[in-house]
């Protein structure tokens, strides 16, 4: 005699069920575990900085203010579109034997969440007319941003009326 619960066709119906449910959990879990892409990047600030001589070279501060805006973006936690406030403080020594600039940055988004992020450049100046090639750090942040990290490559252009444009492309991952 036969179960009732084994039938080949009740157990056929458990075998799907159980497979879609391992599937979904399988799913779930390979997204949970990690995101990651793209996002490409145009910041517009304005600059308030301090440049005096010192030690055979020069010897660059200030405050670097304005705007990023997302131009492209594979998803994640950067919106295509979507702009951000950005304040930056900026320090840089040029000898002869070249530029070293560091900028750590905060963004933060309409929603309030904040994103990290450092700009290391040795090539090109801080003057108008001038810029460079360099490369930024993804470091974290709040709210969406929390655990962020990544690499971008980035070019600032420095404009006239203590402007300046910096554009970047960056991957970016979150556990």
């Amino acid at each position: 005699m036969t179960h009732p619960f084994a039938s080949p066709r009740r157990l056929r119906r458990v075998a799907v069920a159980a497979a879609a449910m391992i599937a979904l959990w399988c799913a779930a879990g390979t997204a949970a575990a990690s995101e990651s892409g793209t996002v490409d990047l145009v910041t517009s600030f304005e600059r308030d900085y301090v440049t005096f001589d010192h030690a055979g070279g020069t010897v660059t501060g200030g405050i670097l203010r304005g705007t990023t805006t997302v131009t492209g973006s594979s998803g994640g936690p950067f919106a295509e579109g979507e702009s951000s406030l950005v304040v930056c403080l900026v320090y840089a020594t040029k000898t002869d034997a070249g530029l070293d600039l560091e900028t750590p940055c905060t963004n933060t988004d309409t929603s309030g969440d904040t994103w990290f992020w450092m700009a290391k450049r040795t090539a090109g100046d801080t003057e108008a007319g001038g810029g460079g090639e360099g490369q930024r750090e993804l470091l974290g942040g709040t709210g969406k941003y929390a655990g962020v990290s990544g690499a971008c490559t980035y070019s600032a252009s420095y404009l006239a009326d203590n402007r300046s444009v910096s554009v970047a492309s960056c991957e970016w991952r979150k556990p």
